[in-house]
């Protein structure tokens, strides 16, 4: 098989949560395990960080992979979802899995494979875990697909374990609450395993507490210790400059208003890391340099990322309530601009409360309502009909590409147009401006 064959495969005869939904999620480590032990427990050749929760996790591994690279150790990175190509998902240094390997992995492996039926995230997780102790990681940051306490990245028995934050997402798989969903993504605490939680709320708090007594380990709270005093985007809005406790001024290549959160989180599990054998190799300058290049380093996509200029065009992958609160107010600023119009090209899951959402959105922005292209998308119309209740206007497009053409027809050289309300439509943006 050609490597575009041996993708083809996989998405056919591996449910993916990212194209299906629900129908995909297979809770339970049942499948995971004899994965697992067919590849001969492969994780165990290495040390492991596990990053779990709602929003932030992403940002949280590339970063702290960044680090640990800046250290001169050689990093995989395990993060999902993907934007354009699976490969994204697995990198050692921030380069992809070769093309190779994969398809290698699946002609060897298939035999084993197919009468488990995994779903997608279980194989290309052993995917992940196999090829690290392959190429000889001296380390691996595990981001959680979904949850925690059944999620098949659970395996690992990780140096260090971090949950970002929690908010209302995946409902119907995690609970409607947030102390369930707390519940499912404090399950990646292990006994002796230090555990490090960014965010909480006095829902969640207490949660995490009761599971680090449980596990009769320690717990860190990022936010009752700021390390981050201050944090100011530069003139040219190319860098978050932080105001540190410990570390001095740093520049963070990610600028989303939610960035500071996380990076907080991540400065408090370099301070944990460096209680470990690996971690005494971190100096303030890896930090440093970690945080100025994380996109670089890691091939980092959609967090507030410039996609084009004249009009700036600006993607994000923000999904739901947590994220929203951020975006809406760089939307709100962008905005606000009297010289500047504001275009959001915008579509959504089908089983995301939208309702929820759409009040976050500026009134006086131009919308392009989209239809992103995997079966999970809402449909235009729908997305359209819901807008329009709350006093938003806009045309459905049956693609993003259409949305996103038309948005750039009406746009001038000094106007914005933002791209988001899911992976899928930045995926498909990306994609078509990479084609034009």
């Amino acid at each position: 098989m050609t490597y575009h064959e041996t993708v083809d495969y996989l998405y056919h005869s591996a449910p993916l949560f990212q194209q299906k939904g629900a129908v995909a999620y297979k809770p339970g480590l049942q499948t995971t395990e004899a994965l697992d032990a067919y590849f001969g427990h492969p994780h165990r050749n290495y040390p492991t960080l596990h990053v779990a929760g709602t929003n932030g996790k992403g940002s949280t591994c590339h970063t702290l992979a960044a680090i640990l690279q800046a250290a001169g150790l050689r990093v995989g990175l395990y993060t999902s979802p993907h934007l354009v190509d699976l490969r994204e998902r697995i990198r050692v240094n921030g380069e992809m899995i070769p093309q190779e390997y994969v398809v290698r992995f699946v002609q060897k492996h298939r035999a084993f494979f197919e009468p488990l039926h995994p779903s997608f995230f279980e194989l290309t997780t052993a995917m992940a875990l196999r090829y690290f102790a392959d190429v000889k990681v001296d380390v691996a940051v595990i981001e959680v697909g979904l949850g925690g306490r059944l999620d098949c990245t659970n395996i690992i028995t990780p140096l260090l374990s971090i949950v970002t934050n929690i908010s209302l997402d995946h409902t119907a798989l995690l609970g409607a609450t947030l102390e369930a969903i707390a519940s499912e993504k404090a399950g990646i605490i292990k006994s002796g395993i230090p555990a490090l939680v960014g965010e909480t709320t006095p829902q969640t708090r207490p949660v995490f507490e009761h599971a680090a007594q449980k596990a009769g380990t320690t717990l860190t709270f990022a936010e009752d210790d700021k390390e981050i005093l201050n944090a100011t985007l530069d003139a040219e809005g190319a860098y978050l400059r932080y105001e540190t406790r410990s570390f001095g001024t740093l520049e963070g290549q990610l600028t989303g208003l939610c960035q500071p959160l996380n990076a907080n989180t991540v400065l408090h599990a370099v301070h944990l890391l460096r209680k470990t054998s690996l971690g005494k190799t971190i100096s303030d300058e890896n930090v440093r340099e970690g945080f100025r290049n994380v996109c670089d380093a890691t091939g980092l996509c959609g967090r507030w990322q410039t996609l084009a200029k004249h009009p700036l065009i600006v993607a994000d992958t923000g999904h739901n309530t947590g994220g929203w609160a951020y975006l809406q107010q760089q939307l709100h600023t962008l905005s606000d601009k009297p010289e500047t119009r504001l275009f959001c090209v915008l579509g959504f899951a089908a089983d995301k409360d939208v309702e929820r959402i759409l009040p976050f959105l500026p009134e006086n922005a131009s919308y392009f309502w989209a239809q992103a292209s995997v079966d999970r998308a809402m449909t235009c119309e729908q997305l359209a009909e819901k807008a329009h209740s709350h006093g938003l206007r806009g045309d459905a497009y049956n693609s993003v590409a259409s949305a996103l053409d038309e948005a750039r027809r009406k746009a001038t050289p000094f106007d914005t147009i933002f791209v988001g309300g899911s992976t899928f439509v930045v995926a498909d943006a990306m994609a078509h401006l990479e084609e034009a």
